[in-house]
């Protein structure tokens, strides 16, 4: 079996999850490697393809308008309080 800091997290067992997040490196350089990691392998997988379609992209868009409703969703919800009274 491999060391635990070199499982991934979806072979991480519940009962191991507190020692491997123990493991993890939360510094600003960990953290950044970890986001570089996961952007290169979002790219690889839907976007540096031979037969690429809109998959990648739509995910983009929709992952942009959940996240912007999210940002922007105290704003709406007092403009509907406020609408008509």
């Amino acid at each position: 079996a491999a060391p635990l800091k070199d499982t991934k997290l979806m072979d991480v067992k519940l009962g191991q999850l507190p020692s491997w997040l123990a493991m993890s490196d939360f510094t600003p350089g960990g953290i950044a490697r970890a986001v570089r990691r996961g952007y290169d392998r979002y790219f690889n997988k839907y976007i540096d393809v031979k037969k690429g379609g809109v998959g990648g992209i739509a995910m983009v868009l929709a992952g942009y308008v959940v996240i912007s409703y999210i940002w922007s969703y105290d704003h709406i919800k007092h403009d509907r309080h406020r609408k008509y009274h």
